[in-house]
């Protein structure tokens, strides 16, 4: 399936999406249907792989920050 193709079907189901690139081979279309993430990559030869994150329900107040942050010391 091409990047437009995928596109068509995001924006047909109403799932919020955006465009971005972390690798020099692909392009990867983030997208939020409620309750997940799902990162899309299309590469240059044309394949397509997908990491699929699920939401557990549980909310967190701003004292989860601290906890995330926890492990990137630099992020001070």
């Amino acid at each position: 399936m091409t990047p437009f193709q995928i596109i068509a079907r995001l924006n047909a189901a109403r799932i919020h999406h955006s465009i971005t690139s972390i690798r020099d081979d692909a392009i990867m279309i983030d997208a939020a249907p409620p309750g997940e993430r799902w990162e899309i990559e299309v590469f240059e030869d044309g394949h397509v792989e997908i990491e699929r994150y699920r939401s557990n329900g549980e909310i967190a107040d701003e004292a989860a920050l601290a906890e995330l942050f926890a492990g990137f010391p630099d992020a001070s």
